[in-house]
Order: structure tokens, then C-alpha cells, then sequence
């Protein structure tokens, strides 16, 4: 299997320990992670070999966040350096009926100064075969979207599949109106030829609702089908995508979610079980690892869309058990529990 290459911010997160909020906390846990860097640790995990691309500081913080990458297998000869500091979130994790609070301190990160022609993209991917960004990087400043159109235009001239997962973050997207954010999202994803996103994703970049049903109102009893509608008007929007794919949260509670998962490529909608998802040790990242483990489901078995959203989901799964933002899982531990091994039983 070919190189993945992936592009975005990785952050600095600090959260009080525990499901203490802020206001109690008299300490951080630290924790380095970001969309796509939380993407690259999957596949490292899964035996990929993957660069992940950003800017950072040239300071000792900045050198820690490329340690954590080095650390995990990610190829890190392909980042960046300069400005002034690495972003920031602070998470309050939440229990029961208490969701979990993010707040962000990213502005002026090193990436956010980011401008087009830092990067030599056609060096970046030479040996590469799949391409991904989120969302969240166009978001974070103009200059941050013009390299990644930059991105992706570069990928496909060379033939590169292009990914994408839409995470639309409503407490970016700050230096736009909706209009423009629209056409900036329109015309990244319109390269893309495998396109993650939920309803919000899709209706709050596109205007693309659900057919017949609200989501919201659904609760943690969501179909497969209702999605169907959406995947159709993203393929006939975005022509060059060959698989639409939606994850299921069903929020029962901030400790109890349902979990599944639909793929969509044009003729059939595939979709997994749906799995019962009690005691949450810590969600964030739940999408990354799910688009890890599609892209890795994709390239090791190109032809079985059903056992790569297979994968894709019971990695999803397993993420939600572990503290921070990447999910630190291996094939086989996510292979078992696609055979029906929930046990959680002590491996001796």
C-alpha cells in the first residue's frame, strides 16, 4: 500500500483531570492532537506509511508536538516551521447529562499565518497515494484554505485519491461570512473522492438536509436510510466523488452514545451494526479514528466497501475507551471486535 499523506493543525489540549470542570481544576492534563494528525496516528498504528504536513513553532513546544508524531510512526520530514506559537483547546469533558465544553485559543497559531507557495506540494507527494484534510484546517484563516486548495489541486494532477471530512466547527470559521464559506468548501471538496460527513456537516457547509426527517428529534434511534437523500445530493454536487459516508451518533447521554455507520457509492447504501457505546472514557477524536480506519479498510480492501466500513466503525468504537485524542488501537484488536468479541476480557 502507498503513502497517506494528511495536512491540518495539530494542538495543544490541556483538560482539567477527571470530569472536573474548570472551575475546579487546579491542573491540566496535557495532550497533543488535531483532526488529521489524529488520522495519521491511526494508520501509523495500522502498519501505513504516512507523513503528516503542518507549521510549526520553532520553539520547544512546537518540538514536542513533532515528537508526538515521531513517537507514533508519523513521518514528520515534511513539516514546516515558523511563527509564533502552537494552538491551543481547553476541554471540559462531560458526564451524564453534562456535555463536554471545548474552548479554543488557536488565533495567530504558526499554521493560521500559513501562506500559499511554503510548501512544495508536488515534493510532499512524491511516493503518496491518498491525500486527506478536514474541514477544521480551511477554517482556521484564509491563508490556511488557499494552501490547502493549493492541497488538493496538486493531488490531483498527480492521480492522488483525495479524502475528506467536512467537520464543520461553528466556533471557527471567524474571518468569513456563509456565503464564502460555502464557496470555499464547494470548491476544496469538489476534488475529493471520498467525502465524511454527518447532516450538520452537510447542511451547514451546503444547505444539504436530510429528506423527510429531523435528526434532532430522532434521538439515539437513527436509521441508515434517513441519510440515503443526503449522500444522493452530495454525489450529484460533488461529481468526482465516487463514496459519500455518515457516521450514526445516537446521544443517549454524554457517557452513552450509539454508534454506527453508512457508505454510500453511487448505487448501494452499505451500513454496520450498530454498536452500544456505555462509560465513554473520551469521544473527542471518535471521527478521526473513523476516517483512520476507512482509510486503511479502503486501501487494504479497495473492492469490499462493507468490510472497510466495518472497520471504520468498530475502530470508531474503540477510540471512545481511550484518554486523548488519537486512537492508539491495533488491526487486530479492532479485527476482534468486528468478530463479535465485546468482552473486554483480560488478553494473558
Amino acid at each position: 500500500m502507498g503513502k497517506v499523506i494528511t495536512f491540518g493543525e495539530i494542538m495543544l489540549r490541556l483538560a482539567p483531570q477527571g470530569f472536573l470542570r474548570f472551575s475546579q481544576a487546579s491542573s491540566f492534563d496535557v495532550v497533543y492532537g488535531g483532526g488529521e494528525s489524529n488520522v495519521a496516528v491511526s494508520l501509523a498504528n495500522y502498519g501505513i506509511d504516512v507523513d503528516f504536513v503542518t507549521r510549526l513553532p520553532k520553539n520547544d513546544i512546537g518540538e514536542c508536538a513533532m515528537m508526538e508524531m515521531r513517537k507514533r510512526g508519523v513521518g514528520v520530514d515534511k513539516i514546516i516551521y515558523g511563527g509564533d506559537r502552537l494552538g491551543i483547546y481547553f476541554l471540559e469533558t462531560g458526564a451524564v447529562s453534562r456535555g463536554s465544553k471545548v474552548v479554543y485559543d488557536r488565533a495567530h497559531s504558526s499554521i493560521s499565518e500559513i501562506q500559499p507557495g511554503m510548501i512544495n506540494w508536488h515534493d510532499v507527494f512524491e511516493g503518496a497515494e491518498w491525500f486527506h484534510w478536514t474541514g477544521i484546517t480551511p477554517a482556521i484563516s484564509q491563508g490556511a484554505a488557499d494552501v490547502c486548495l493549493e492541497a488538493v489541486k496538486a493531488a490531483s494532477e498527480l492521480g492522488i485519491t483525495i479524502s475528506t471530512d467536512l467537520n464543520y466547527r461553528a466556533k471557527l470559521w471567524q474571518y468569513c461570512n456563509s456565503k464564502h464559506r460555502e464557496s470555499i468548501m464547494t470548491q476544496l471538496t469538489s476534488y475529493c473522492d471520498v467525502v465524511l460527513g454527518n447532516e450538520e456537516d452537510a447542511e451547514m457547509h451546503f444547505g444539504i438536509k436530510p429528506e423527510g426527517i429531523s435528526v434532532q428529534t430522532e434521538g439515539h434511534n437513527v436509521k441508515a436510510e434517513a441519510f440515503l437523500s443526503v449522500c444522493e445530493q452530495m454525489m450529484i454536487k460533488f461529481p468526482k466523488a465516487k463514496k459519500v459516508i455518515t457516521t450514526l451518533r445516537g446521544s443517549i447521554s454524554a457517557s452513552h452514545n450509539t454508534w454506527a455507520g453508512v457508505l454510500y457509492d453511487g448505487k448501494t447504501l452499505f451500513q454496520t451494526c450498530q454498536y452500544q457505546i456505555t462509560d465513554i472514557v473520551d469521544r473527542v477524536g471518535g471521527g478521526d479514528s473513523f476516517m483512520g480506519g476507512l482509510i486503511y479498510g479502503l486501501l487494504k480492501h479497495p473492492n469490499d466497501n462493507q468490510k472497510a466500513l466495518d472497520f471504520a466503525v468498530a475502530a470508531s468504537c474503540l477510540k471512545h475507551t481511550i484518554k486523548g485524542d488519537a486512537n492508539l488501537v491495533t488491526v487486530n484488536e479492532v479485527e476482534k471486535l468486528m468478530g463479535g468479541d465485546a468482552s473486554g476480557r483480560v488478553a494473558r
